[in-house]
């Protein structure tokens, strides 16, 4: 099964000259999705992994079922405003606008592995700032899971430049 296939891509949105790729035709194919979270857990089956990161929304859904697999927590990181206890906040520019993450300041203990879980990478701009929440927190990032990368863009190496494994399912080239 090439997952690629289960990815639908949107040109055009949300602006012009962007290639949307949207994962929730490859979270509707039940076989497509087991795959996916089997190999976003494969390459670090062999770690101790305390928590799970998930940055809203799509990577929620994919870092429960990678959670559930590791047997470890969940962590939700989510925009500003959405979580009901004290938080941590940081702001961080997109491919195309800005926007801010937050996490409880009791979500991970100093000490910690985490796994940090999305859909994709670009320029590597929210997952830099999940990485930065969780730090601050003093867990130790131990490894980033997406399932799509869009290589020319740079983040995935943004992330491994910072120290932390990467490992992607599928590449798109371009935007």
């Amino acid at each position: 099964m090439d997952l690629r296939e289960a990815i639908r891509t949107i040109p055009d949105y949300p602006k012009p000259g962007i290639q949307f790729r949207d994962i929730t035709t490859l979270l509707a194919d039940a076989r497509a999705f087991r795959r996916a979270v089997d190999e976003l857990v494969q390459p670090f089956a062999g770690l101790k992994i305390d928590k799970v990161a998930g940055v809203e929304a799509r990577g929620f859904i994919l870092g429960g079922a990678v959670a559930h697999q590791l047997s470890a927590g969940f962590v939700p990181l989510r925009k500003k405003g959405k979580l009901p206890h004290r938080t941590r906040s940081v702001a961080y520019a997109l491919e195309y606008g800005s926007d801010a993450l937050e996490v409880h300041l009791d979500a991970v203990r100093p000490g910690e592995r985490v796994m940090l879980v999305d859909d994709l990478i670009a320029t590597g701009g929210t997952a830099l700032a999940a990485l930065d929440l969780l730090r601050q927190g003093r867990a130790e990032v131990a490894a980033a899971v997406f399932v799509v990368d869009l290589p020319d863009l740079g983040g995935a190496q943004r992330l491994r430049d910072a120290g932390v494994p990467v490992s992607t399912l599928v590449a798109f080239q371009g935007h």
